[in-house]
């Protein structure tokens, strides 16, 4: 007879922290979070369109010096500790037009928040874990990581191939001390965002939306699942990675893109 798991209870009794957590991929994944039982606190700079009393909201623009520290202070003094954290910021308001488009402006305030934010974010939450002697940290990295689009999001693919170099490096130094760390790198995620990319390329381009949509799958070769991926589906395999079904995956990266990355 073969055995039903039920998992719906199966971070009772953790703390998890979802950065962007209140839209997107970052909310989807904050409510699968919270579905298998843990506690969860969201940050980001602007509140949730609709409060949820079992997410507890931190305002934070983490892209900015010191905010790190910010968030870890009230997560620490509300709740003791942090079992899971869930480094899901990230995004690219750098204009079209390659790199001749991109001033030292972009490309530093892009790495600020794709890269260095969850530097700073792990390293306020580090001790605590480390002391501890548990936890998991989750990178949300990205396709372009390996398959950068130089027409606008040059610098965030810049970044998130940093943050995939520097999650690899982090779980060779704490996995042995009980951490695991993990990055999940999904492809094109259809979110509230993806309008205003594609309205930014359309833009520039002169061209419909339609025609935007278009190129930027044809930029990326092409997704063969037909479609890009549900905020949804990409909270499913954090949710998994984050639990204890996981507990032996460490340094690993999780691509989750539809087929789209064309190479093994």
């Amino acid at each position: 007879m073969q055995q039903q798991t039920n998992y719906s209870n199966e971070l009772s009794g953790k703390i998890a922290l979802v950065t962007g957590g209140t839209k997107g991929a970052g909310k989807a994944i904050a409510e699968r979070l919270k579905a298998a039982g843990a506690t969860v606190v969201i940050t980001a700079r602007n509140k949730p369109d609709q409060a949820d009393p079992d997410l507890y909201f931190v305002p934070a623009d983490l892209s900015k010096r010191g905010a790190a520290d910010s968030v870890a202070k009230a997560t620490l003094e509300r709740y003791g500790r942090l079992d899971i954290l869930i480094n899901n910021l990230g995004g690219s308001e750098t204009p079209a037009g390659g790199f001749a488009a991109l001033n030292d402006e972009h490309w530093e305030s892009t790495i600020s928040t794709n890269l260095l934010a969850p530097v700073r974010l792990d390293r306020a939450f580090l001790p605590q874990m480390l002391e501890n002697g548990n936890g998991v940290i989750i990178h949300i990295a990205s396709i372009q990581g390996r398959l950068p689009l130089y027409d606008a999001t040059l610098p965030y693919a810049a970044a998130k191939a940093g943050l995939i170099n520097y999650s690899k490096g982090l779980a060779k130094e704490v996995t042995s001390k009980g951490l695991r760390v993990l990055t999940v790198s999904p492809g094109w995620i259809k979110t509230e965002n993806v309008k205003y990319f594609l309205e930014r390329i359309a833009r520039s381009s002169n061209s419909s939306i339609e025609e935007a949509q278009q190129s930027v799958i044809a930029a990326l070769g092409g997704i063969p699942y037909g479609r890009p991926a549900e905020p949804e589906e990409v909270a499913e395999l954090v949710g998994f990675l984050a639990s204890p079904r996981a507990k032996y995956l460490s340094g690993s990266e999780f691509v989750i893109d539809g087929g789209t990355i064309p190479t093994i």
